[in-house]
């Protein structure tokens, strides 16, 4: 069942600490604020993309690392400082086109509740809190941080009939 959902996903939106980084926030002796991402997720996403699929950021937190990651990345959807997650999907929907049932989500915290409830295939992430993980459709069995995003990305991939054409293209 959850593939039959997975293949019908349009578009992908997660939230930053937790999930794209283990949820740690490290700052310097200056104050500068540091965030560790798992290069396979960053492949998994630009396999996304490169698969048609839309890509987006719903964060609380502002920090100018996920601008560097996003830009690096080329996700272009970020809404970063962000208290209403509910009201930035129901602005993401409108922008993009996609409905709320051809979109999944990926949390681990309570404030991605709102928009969890809302999308048609809410994903938590292996360590998610207990809440989100009831909430989901599908508990990734990595962790945030970890490589939970390239999971997801696989069996996206998978599921839509389009992983083994885009290895053949991408890697010859």
């Amino acid at each position: 069942m959850i593939d039959t959902r997975l293949a019908q996903i349009d578009l992908l939106l997660m939230d930053v600490d937790g999930v794209l980084t283990t949820g740690q926030v490290i700052y310097d002796d200056a104050g500068q604020e540091t965030k560790v991402f798992h290069v396979r997720d960053g492949l998994g996403i630009r396999m996304l993309m490169e698969a048609g699929l839309t890509v987006g950021i719903v964060t609380g937190r502002r920090s100018m690392a996920l601008v560097h990651r996003c830009r690096n990345l080329g996700i272009q959807l970020l809404k970063d400082g962000i208290h209403d997650k509910a009201a930035a999907l129901a602005e993401i929907l409108a922008e993009t086109g996609v409905p709320a049932e051809k979109t999944a989500f990926v949390g681990d915290d309570l404030p991605d509740l709102p928009i969890l409830r809302r999308v048609g295939v809410p994903i938590a992430v292996a360590d998610a809190h207990d809440l989100i993980k009831q909430t989901a459709i599908w508990t990734t069995q990595s962790a945030g941080g970890c490589g939970a995003i390239r999971e997801i990305s696989e069996r996206i991939l998978m599921a839509k009939g389009v992983w083994q054409p885009l290895i053949e293209r991408l890697f010859p």
